[in-house]
């Protein structure tokens, strides 16, 4: 249904996600992988949605004067709030068990946002989904670090990895958002893009 709206448009979806790529593929989307590599540094003063909302935006920036009248660019960024303060995809071993054990018997928010641009203009969305996790034994952080390896995802964990399947007692919002991309919101958005033109 999605595909046949968006025929007139150019998708470009700017992420080297799986995840991601899986999620536009299960939409039915045509779509174009670019990546240009950018530095995810955000002002300090910033929270919550205000963090990835800024970083979704930046990773546009590389793309604008390239844009043309037809392409739609895609950026997401997501972070796991906690604490009053964002995590971000763990540097090594010891940071992942940090995360997780801090995380463990307790509620996390999972912010993701999505920025939609186009040659003259653009539009950026957020969602905000909220993960409870059980009282996480230290064996059971371990095993799963091991076993496997998520320094690429924030927060340390992927929802539809071992972990989410023993650890999680309940969310509150998306799940697709937790897996790495809020798709009612791509879709919903893209819809109303083309219904702008």
């Amino acid at each position: 249904m999605l595909k046949e709206i968006l025929k007139p448009y150019r998708l470009i979806l700017a992420s080297g996600s799986p995840r991601r790529h899986q999620f536009f593929k299960d939409l039915g989307l045509e779509f174009e992988i670019i990546l240009k590599p950018i530095e995810e540094v955000y002002p300090e003063h910033l929270k919550r949605e205000e963090i990835t909302d800024y970083l979704s935006n930046l990773k546009a920036k590389p793309f604008v004067l390239d844009l043309k009248s037809n392409d739609i660019l895609i950026t997401s960024d997501t972070i796991v709030w906690h604490n009053n303060k964002a995590l971000g995809k763990p540097k090594d071993e010891q940071d992942a068990f940090s995360m997780l054990k801090s995380m463990s018997d307790g509620t996390h928010d999972v912010i993701s946002s999505v920025c939609f641009t186009q040659k003259n203009k653009q539009k950026v969305v957020n969602t905000t989904t909220r993960v409870t996790f059980k009282k996480l034994t230290d064996q059971e952080i371990w095993y799963y670090i091991k076993t496997y390896k998520p320094f690429d995802k924030a927060g340390a964990y992927g929802i539809q990895e071992w972990i989410g399947a023993i650890g999680i007692t309940s969310i509150e919002g998306s799940y697709n958002n937790v897996v790495g991309l809020p798709t009612h919101i791509l879709y919903e958005t893209l819809i109303n893009i083309s219904k702008d033109e």
